[in-house]
């Protein structure tokens, strides 16, 4: 890695505070800042976190759900453990079609809340990243309607760019409110934004049929 972007990391504040509070990383405060103002995870809730690696994000939630409270984290790595018996890890690909299956068998019951940092690997070329982010989190937005409980919550990591007014305009079609975040810990010349839906509408019926 360049000296140049070690020694800019090390000065960021939100580096230095995951280090000093146990954080796996500066991600945690971007969740933490999301729920403190619209308190979208609760006490006892049942959270699946999509793209949990390292981690960050299933300290913070199982801090809020609590010993009654259940998480799932999902990557395509190997999260290390929490050692807290109500927080499970899974290998797996949001972009699996048996991804949901394999959720809904460890869950408890249908969940309260989805979260989701999904992200590509980088590779600089804007076009092919913004359009591979927002299929990353179209993925996630199927996962969540398929797992989520009616009035549910969905947080889901996008990038700025023409294709995510469409992202959007799916997710309002499934979610009473829609907020658009950019939390103070997204590095500034990032062009991540967060789509915070809250209140899940449930599964559409057609036919007697139920569409997600």
């Amino acid at each position: 890695m360049p000296k140049e972007w070690i020694a800019k990391r090390k000065r960021d504040q939100y580096y230095r505070r995951a280090k000093e509070e146990r954080y796996r990383s500066r991600a945690a405060y971007k969740l933490l800042e999301v729920v403190k103002k619209y308190n979208f995870i609760k006490s006892g809730d049942v959270v699946v976190d999509l793209g949990a690696a390292p981690g960050s994000w299933l300290q913070v939630s199982r801090r809020i759900v609590g010993e009654e409270g259940f998480v799932l984290g999902v990557d395509l790595r190997r999260i290390k453990s929490l050692n807290q018996p109500n927080v499970y890890t899974m290998i797996g690909d949001v972009r699996d079609p048996d991804i949901v299956g394999r959720i809904m068998a460890i869950l408890p019951r249908p969940a309260d809340v989805v979260i989701s940092d999904v992200s590509p690997k980088i590779i600089g070329v804007w076009e092919l990243d913004h359009a591979r982010q927002i299929d990353l989190a179209e993925h996630s937005l199927r996962i969540a309607k398929a797992v989520l409980t009616k009035k549910g919550n969905f947080l889901v990591k996008a990038f700025q760019g023409d294709l995510l007014n469409n992202l959007i305009k799916k997710i309002k079609k499934n979610f009473y409110i829609v907020r658009l975040i950019k939390p103070k810990a997204s590095r500034a010349e990032s062009s991540e934004i967060y789509i915070l839906a809250l209140k899940y509408k449930g599964r559409i019926k057609h036919n007697n049929i139920y569409r997600i």
